[in-house]
């Protein structure tokens, strides 16, 4: 009996303890269902909140005003429209077909573009995609009349690019374009903006080397959206920031004047203060009006930009790469001059032809120029001194000249593709092609021919650097935002002021002195003369036949195998500024082509507008005036008589 009573009291007592424990546990997880309820309830209500008003509110992107480009002198060189749009969300849609047929009976639709639309709203029917741009005011009001009736459509008023000079300015400033998935997939860090409709970012040229200034940031603002996607109302906004404006170094009026003198010729030209590096007009001829690109170019216009044998889309500023022919007898004459292997007063010989292993290597002047000094050299332009020169020369020390004067340099410019052109030595030849250099690898590039090339923009740095003893380098932008560039100088050359005295003087007799083959390009303008240099690259080789039956006519031969025509200067001679270079491929002279239009471009650059008819030689005036009352200038630039406009 008493044994049963103390069972039971045991167990009781356990009853109890379980009691208690489950008890415990029950309190327990009733606190912390209590504890959850209020994390969820007060903690997180507002991020809740937020959850639940993203099936009515919406953030969008404000995309910003992109900053402006200007010329030295404030003319607007590339800026913004206000045009106007309609755009679609394809998940906003009831019924796609129907909503863009009735927007079919409200306004004419571009069927390229609509399609192209479509497309992309399959990729990404989350986002807003451009039915219809470049809309007029009175479609946009009846689009935004009939919205209740459109689903998933939405009028809008936007910026786009405009380039007000067209081709004035192709391929200094480029152009810009919508983004493209390429354009993202490159983004290291991809901007939020490339995601808005029809935003529009630099392709080429500076528009692409100056997108993280010109390009600005987003705003934002909040609006309510109904059930069926239509905005009701905007709840806030948040302004973003502009792009940075861009002042250029070019002058609008020598870029205009200049692109109108090259006319149709395949060609390219450049203007560079060489006190600064300051490029004041950088010309690619043929151009064509970036205004195309900027929405999306029609297949027929790319067509015939892209079969033009002119190469219209081709930068040859700084992509076009050419013999330099003889405008590279200065570096070679320097080199020998540092090399210590002419003086002064020493000459050489020239019967017409230099023999190296049994090949002749030939002068222009088939008759040869007898006796040649240094002076002689360079104004008669004889081959057979600049021969001789380069055996006791040798190629390594002319090379290095070479990019002393800023050719094979690969300048930092804001333009896409610049190319660092070829500077050949022994090394390169070994290397390349695995071959060793030869005596007439130096002979060919003592005169600008052989495996040496260069560009335009290279060109005139080199006769820049000639002109003011100064390593200048080109400069494209004057300032961002207001804030100056540093400037192109760099400092002194390392070339003894006697050796660059050498080549100006000879420069100087191409043009001011009889028998000098730039002879027709003088001009006296104020008591200011200029000093220059001819080139003719031949693009094909004469045959031991053909020289002996008479080399054939350029201007009888088909247009792609006639010479490139070059002309390198600068002025004032006593006092330089400014220095030219011209190329017009296939042009034949380098004297009779590409000389008068660097003549132009410098007299423009030195009087500040059109060049006076009293600065031309008596006999070169009836025909200047010809040439500069047929160019087709723009009044709102060019400073000066103009007698014909567009």
């Amino acid at each position: 009996m008493k044994r049963n009573i103390q069972d039971q009291a045991l167990s009781s007592r356990r009853i109890t303890r379980r009691a208690l424990v489950m008890g415990g546990m029950q309190l327990g997880f009733g606190a912390l269902l209590l504890g959850r309820m209020r994390h969820l309830q007060v903690d997180q209500a507002d991020e809740f909140l937020l959850l639940a008003e993203e099936n009515r509110i919406k953030v969008r992107l404000i995309a910003p005003a992109r900053g402006l480009v200007y010329d030295r002198n404030g003319v607007v060189l590339a800026g913004n429209e206000q045009i106007y749009r309609v755009s679609m969300i394809r998940e906003d849609a009831d019924d796609v077909d129907a909503v863009i047929a009735h927007l079919r009976g409200l306004v004419k639709l571009d069927e390229e573009t609509l399609q192209r639309a479509l497309r992309e709203m399959d990729r990404r029917p989350h986002q807003s995609v451009t039915l219809a741009d470049r809309l007029s005011w009175e479609d946009l009001s009846v689009i935004a009349v009939n919205v209740p009736a459109l689903p998933g459509i939405t009028p809008e008023v936007g910026l786009s690019r405009v380039y007000p000079l067209g081709h004035d300015y192709a391929h200094v400033i480029g152009y810009v374009g919508r983004v493209s998935e390429r354009d993202i997939a490159e983004a290291e860090d991809p901007d939020p903006l490339l995601q808005t409709p029809q935003f529009q970012i630099g392709k080429i040229g500076a528009e692409k080397q100056l997108e993280g200034a010109l390009r600005g940031k987003a705003g934002a603002r909040r609006v309510e959206q109904n059930a069926a996607g239509r905005i009701m109302r905007e709840l806030g906004r948040t302004e973003g920031r502009s792009g940075q404006d861009v002042q250029l170094t070019i002058d609008a009026g020598l870029q205009n004047f200049i692109q109108a003198r090259l006319g149709q010729e395949s060609a390219a030209a450049v203007v560079m203060d060489v006190r600064n590096g300051d490029v004041l007009a950088a010309v690619s001829a043929p151009s064509y009006d970036p205004n195309l690109f900027v929405s999306g170019i029609s297949v027929p216009d790319y067509a015939g930009l892209r079969d033009n044998d002119h190469r219209p889309l081709h930068n040859k500023i700084v992509q076009g790469l050419y013999p330099p022919g003889s405008t590279f007898k200065m570096v070679t004459l320097m080199a020998g001059l540092e090399a210590g292997e002419i003086g002064g007063g020493d000459r050489f010989y020239c019967g017409g032809y230099t023999k190296v292993a049994n090949r002749r290597f030939h002068c222009w002047k088939r008759g040869g120029h007898g006796w040649v000094d240094i002076a002689k050299s360079l104004r008669e332009s004889c081959d057979v001194f600049y021969y001789e020169l380069a055996q006791r020369t040798g190629i390594d020390r002319i090379a290095a000249m070479a990019r002393k004067l800023g050719l094979g340099t690969a300048f930092d410019l804001e333009m896409t593709s610049v190319s660092e052109g070829l500077v050949p030595d022994r090394a390169w030849k070994r290397e390349r092609r695995g071959e060793e250099w030869v005596i007439g690898d130096s002979l060919n590039a003592s005169i600008g021919q052989g495996f040496v090339l260069a560009s335009p923009l290279q060109l005139a740095v080199m006769t820049g650097r000639i002109a003011s003893g100064l390593e200048v380098n080109p400069r494209l932008v004057r300032s961002v935002d207001g804030v100056a560039r540093p400037s192109g100088v760099q400092g002194p050359l390392d070339i003894p002021r006697s050796h660059l005295d050498g080549a100006r003087n000879g420069m100087y007799q191409v043009i001011n002195a009889v028998g000098g083959t730039g002879g027709r390009s003088k001009f006296d303008m104020a008591g200011m003369k200029w000093a220059g240099k001819s080139g003719t690259s031949q693009v094909r080789n004469i045959t031991a036949a053909e020289r002996a039956r008479g080399v054939v006519r350029n201007e009888d031969l088909p247009w792609g195998r006639r010479d490139h025509a070059l002309f390198v200067g600068y002025a004032p001679y006593d006092d330089p500024k400014y220095s030219v270079a011209v190329v017009v491929e296939h042009g034949g002279g380098g004297s009779s082509v590409a000389g008068p239009i660097a003549r132009d471009a410098i007299m423009y650059a030195l009087n500040g507008g059109l060049p006076p008819l009293g600065a031309y030689p008596a006999a070169e005036r009836e025909k200047a005036d010809e040439v500069l009352s047929s160019l087709r200038l723009n009044p709102t630039v060019v400073r000066g008589r103009v007698k014909s406009e567009v």
